[in-house]
């Protein structure tokens, strides 16, 4: 039984055709697209199919698509690409009998269940209780959230727009970020905070207030790269006091927000950092700033918080994997 996974970006897309083995996957065939270049998702995976069967020989019981943009039913969107998609109709033009769509973040959600030990990095221990809520929350170009709620014999993803859900300081100078956030955007939600673009806020959030003056390094390349990878990776390596200062927030921030997420959940089974952010400042989510802040609750909610497990996800294929795994269950 071979089944059909893919994870669609709206800048690349990522599809593999495999074999459930018990405890994961064997890869028969994969391969990267650039999403832009192909009319419709159909039409992609009309050629990945063809030149697949150049390689393989077997029958696709399956199919499930992760998608960046908004599934309802049996149809979605994607939000950078202008390819609207229907289940049913893939189904026929494909000739693969079950296609499932779903939220990209949703994948994510389920391939946490599929991973293995070295494709997270603890934070926190913890006690985890078997089959407990966890929770997902995930910095990228927004912020995603979600719940894992046990179902008969396996996590179900419930989907969340809590990275919309509004801004809560806790100190004087995130009262400060309210504020300005206020005044840019009207509405200061988390993700304005803490995203990849939240994160250019931040920076510019303490230039803007005269908490500091970016470096002269510093101000060359932002001329010419993304304002968040250059935040990012002098934060990182300590070469611009402004830009640690804002990783400290960041990162600060993104802790709380797991806290809150985690309490209104209730993840007794685990609380899973993703999205492509965090792989990327792992050395910074482990020196303490995230889990002081994820602790940093009323005194009632200590006790419960610690004993909550914290994981910070690595693996840059989950969302491959998550698909894969709702398709895996589609064909049985």
């Amino acid at each position: 039984m071979a089944i059909l996974a893919g994870d669609i970006g709206g800048t690349k897309t990522l599809l593999q055709l495999s074999e459930p083995n018990g405890k994961g996957f064997d890869a028969l065939f994969e391969k990267r697209f650039v999403s832009a270049d192909y009319a419709s998702l159909t039409v992609m995976t009309q050629e990945f199919l063809k030149e697949a069967a150049t390689q393989v020989k077997c029958k696709i019981a399956a199919a499930c698509f992760g998608i960046a943009g908004p599934v309802s039913g049996r149809t979605g969107k994607t939000t950078n690409l202008p390819w609207t998609l229907d289940a049913d109709q893939m189904e026929i033009t494909l000739g693969i009998p079950r296609v499932r769509l779903i939220n990209d973040f949703q994948s994510v959600g389920y391939g946490i269940e599929a991973l293995q030990p070295q494709d997270t990095v603890t934070l926190q221990a913890g006690a985890p209780v078997a089959h407990g809520t966890r929770v997902i929350i995930g910095a990228g170009t927004g912020l995603g959230q979600g719940l894992l709620v046990w179902q008969h014999d396996h996590y179900e993803v419930v989907a969340s727009e809590g990275g919309h859900a509004s801004f809560a300081p806790t100190d004087d100078l995130q009262i400060e970020l309210l504020q300005y956030l206020q005044k840019r955007y009207r509405w200061a939600t988390w993700e304005r905070a803490v995203s990849g673009r939240g994160l250019v806020n931040l920076f510019n959030f303490l230039v803007d207030t005269g908490k500091g003056t970016p470096s002269a390094a510093m101000q060359e390349r932002m001329k010419t790269e993304d304002h968040a990878a250059v935040v990012s990776t002098m934060g990182m390596a300590g070469s611009d006091p402004l830009a640690v200062q804002a990783m400290n927030l960041f990162v600060s921030l993104y802790g709380a927000q797991a806290g809150n997420l985690a309490l209104t959940g209730l993840a007794t089974g685990g609380v899973y950092v993703a999205g492509g952010v965090a792989p990327k400042i792992i050395d910074k989510l482990k020196d303490g700033t995230f889990m002081n802040s994820f602790l940093d609750k009323e005194d009632r909610m200590q006790p419960l918080l610690k004993a909550m497990p914290v994981h910070v996800v690595i693996n840059a294929n989950v969302g491959l994997l998550g698909s894969a795994v709702a398709a895996a269950r589609l064909a049985l």
